[in-house]
């Protein structure tokens, strides 16, 4: 594919900066570059590089396209590899990316039926942020997302709420609670928070902090952690408390307790939703979300 290779080639230069170290890293003939590229701006109408013995740089034009250009590469790639494997008539491969909390359950239970349906499908589990998920997803690097939303992925992407949790808190053993072994808001934020940075979640993060002003009390976040377990280790060094799905109940964390939260009705849900590309025909990344039912059908 011409156009591909031409693309390619336009972000070697730009990445090299000069038309005779991207032939060198190419392992191509410079004219041969050279041409490529005369013919790449003679197509799209504009000049993409100045060029002076010093090298060759971006022109404005070149700056406005070359981060479209990069994520265009990535998606051929990543479709070039769909078709190959298709080609081999493979069982496919799916790459999930995954926060910490889809491990709990819908993670595991959801790989198991899949593997029956798809006995001979290839797997790639990452765990990432939901910032590095969301990324992944527009690059074409991960086939689909298991992460908190709202968040905000760009192209023409599928959403499916997968589960809405409350949340608990979550204390250092050694500090003491009530009789009804429940927390107050109030205890809490004196503690101080543990949780996952603000660019990460913010949403989320938003609603908590915001919870806490409705009641009356101003809450900040001490220490940030951007894994759950990261959080659990922060909580049981006495960094201060946090605020976990209930499905982190699944988890035995030396050091630890979790509460419920005795005026906690303000907080925002935590929900984990299934995010992946939409497709003109079906990928195996929707069946793989099939197997998720429906979280208003499941917990209507």
């Amino acid at each position: 594919m011409e156009a591909a290779r031409n693309l390619r080639y336009f972000l070697a230069v730009a990445d090299a900066g000069s038309v005779t170290r991207a032939a060198d890293r190419l392992g191509i003939a410079q004219p041969a570059l050279s041409q490529a590229l005369t013919r790449l701006e003679r197509d799209l109408g504009v000049k993409l590089f100045n060029r002076t013995r010093r090298g060759a740089a971006l022109t404005s034009a070149g700056e406005a396209i070359v981060d479209d250009i990069r994520l265009s590469v990535a998606r051929i790639d990543a479709a070039s590899h769909r078709a190959r494997e298709i080609g081999a008539q493979r069982g496919g491969r799916l790459t999930i990316g995954f926060v910490s909390a889809a491990l709990f359950e819908l993670l595991p239970k959801a790989i198991a039926d899949l593997r029956r349906e798809v006995p001979n499908v290839e797997l790639v589990l990452k765990e990432m942020s939901n910032a590095e998920q969301a990324n992944a997803l527009e690059k074409g690097e991960i086939d689909i997302g298991m992460l908190h939303t709202p968040v905000a992925v760009g192209g023409r992407m599928r959403e499916k709420l997968i589960a809405s949790e409350r949340f608990l808190a979550v204390m250092p053993s050694s500090l003491p609670v009530a009789k009804d072994g429940k927390v107050g808001l109030k205890e809490l934020s004196e503690a101080g928070l543990v949780w996952f940075p603000h660019d990460q979640l913010p949403v989320i993060r938003a609603g908590i902090l915001s919870a806490f002003r409705q009641a009356g009390y101003e809450a900040s976040v001490a220490q940030d952690a951007n894994r759950s377990l990261t959080v659990l280790a922060c909580v049981a060094a006495g960094c201060g408390v946090s605020l976990l799905p209930q499905s982190v109940q699944a988890l035995q964390f030396a050091g630890v307790r979790l509460c419920e939260v005795r005026d906690g009705a303000a907080l925002p849900r935590f929900e984990l939703s299934a995010v992946w590309p939409h497709r003109s025909r079906p990928t195996l990344a929707d069946r793989f979300a099939a197997l998720f039912a429906p979280y208003e059908a499941a917990n209507g």
